[in-house]
């Protein structure tokens, strides 16, 4: 077994019981784990970014495993829509905050694990002080500025950010530390990309089962790091192709202009992430990327018969899940092939679920000529809230 990254130190300092001997028999049968590897794993201490779908996979596995310590970082409570692909949690934890619904299900699971909760938002002025007591983070997170934020503070604190990803039917998966001679994750993206131009899950979805996959992978090899065993994902990407069920390996480079890890790096501590990756501006860009208009403001104008069209821009699903009464549906792939079925005599308000799929229609669309576009701010959610609001009174 080779050396690990865990200090020989704090392995010596710990011991197993019985009934961890018995617990993690099938481990020490394995001549490259055995009762030493066994101590290394409850000797470390591995965070992870998100109590969501990588993340709920990859806890369970290094839990189940034996870590010593498992960091949980998570501010959101669980949603229904959460369940198809969250394993930690449960129709009876819905409403409840993430960390509490995880760590009751972790330590069901293995009670000598001890769960250590970070109700907050992962930020610039919390995240060296965090990641300071591990020796491996896993990033679950689902946006770039958590992203670059994590990547950051791993190099800076030389801690291996074992990186995950998914979008859809694919997932991919790496090991950046440049420590160990890697690269990082600003080598493979230098710069994010535009505001908005890659929907996340709630906007593209996913197929439950794929974060479950790279949640594993994630813990896999967060399990390698510390045995010291086999070859590790460091310099090295895996893209996951469930659909076609197909596996392809890319070998990264660390890039010597790299601002964090390059030969001369610029940056050296934590930046402001969100305007780095221009999250404020998406933020303003979901409810007023040209004009925004209100759920009141809708039904106002829906009283004057003939004044206002509805667009709906989501997958056909979704308008089936439910719909503005009347509104025509052109998914937004199919915007720019179906123009002309789109009324230039009247004012068209443009919606999907949240914002984000409308204002690339009407970006589209302001580009062939419109000038009678608004975009339904918060919606299709908002409407629904509001909707709810009036029935409730």
């Amino acid at each position: 077994m080779k050396d690990g990254i865990i200090p020989s130190e704090r392995i010596a300092a710990v011991a197993l019981d019985r009934k961890e001997l018995a617990r993690y028999s099938r481990h020490l049968l394995m001549p490259e784990v055995t009762l030493e590897g066994q101590r290394r794993l409850k000797a470390a201490r591995v965070l992870c970014i998100g109590a969501g779908g990588l993340g709920s996979s990859a806890a369970f596995y290094l839990t189940a495993a034996g870590l010593g310590v498992l960091g949980l970082v998570d501010e959101d409570r669980v949603e229904l829509s959460n369940l198809q692909r969250q394993i930690l949690h449960g129709t009876s934890d819905i409403g409840r905050a993430k960390l509490a619904s995880a760590k009751d299900r972790l330590q069901h699971l293995n009670s000598h694990v001890e769960i250590e909760l970070h109700a907050c938002r992962f930020s610039s002025s919390n995240a060296p002080q965090i990641i300071a007591n591990y020796d491996v983070v896993i990033d679950g997170s689902d946006n770039f500025a958590t992203r670059y934020l994590s990547n950051d503070v791993c190099v800076f604190g030389r801690k291996p950010n074992v990186y995950g990803s998914v979008f859809r039917f694919e997932g991919q998966t790496t090991v950046f530390a440049p420590h160990l001679g890697g690269s990082c994750y600003r080598c493979l993206f230098p710069t994010p990309p535009a505001p908005g131009t890659v929907p996340g899950c709630s906007e593209a979805g996913v197929l439950g089962v794929v974060p479950g996959i790279i949640g594993m992978m994630q813990a896999l090899e967060a399990i390698k790091l510390i045995l010291g065993l086999g070859n590790s994902l460091v310099g090295r990407l895996v893209h996951f192709d469930a659909e076609k069920f197909k596996f392809r390996e890319f070998n990264l480079r660390r890039d010597p202009e790299c601002p964090v890890c390059g030969e001369h790096p610029t940056i050296s501590a934590p930046i402001d992430y969100e305007l780095f990756c221009g999250q404020r501006g998406v933020v303003e860009e979901e409810v007023t990327p040209v004009r925004p208009i209100s759920p009141e403001q809708v039904t106002a104008r829906l009283g004057d018969p003939g004044s206002l069209a509805l667009l709906d821009v989501r997958e056909p699903y979704e308008h089936a899940l439910g719909s503005i009464e009347e509104a025509q549906l052109i998914p937004l792939g199919d915007v720019e092939a179906r123009m002309r079925e789109i009324p230039r005599d009247r004012d068209v308000v443009v919606y999907c679920r949240v914002g984000t799929r409308s204002a690339h229609a009407i970006d589209l669309l302001q580009q062939a000529g419109f000038t009678n576009l608004y975009n339904l701010a918060g919606g299709i959610e908002a409407w629904s809230d509001y909707v709810d609001r009036l029935s409730a009174k």
